[in-house]
């Protein structure tokens, strides 16, 4: 296990039972680079990454 999954594992935890969309996430996700512009890369790959998900082509980088 990453070090990062112990997040994403609270997370689920804390967050499976809920139904949120897309908008509410992107929200959320402006919010945490608003309060942490040093993480505006991260994010944003990330959210590019989560955009185009469902490409083939994505998937081999």
């Amino acid at each position: 296990m990453y070090s990062t999954d112990r997040g994403i594992e609270e997370f689920e935890e804390r967050r499976a039972q809920e139904d949120f969309t897309v908008v509410v996430l992107a929200d959320k996700m402006r919010i945490f680079v608003d309060l942490h512009p040093e993480f505006e890369n991260a994010i944003d790959r990330f959210a590019t990454w989560l955009a185009r998900d469902d490409d083939d082509d994505d998937l081999d980088d």
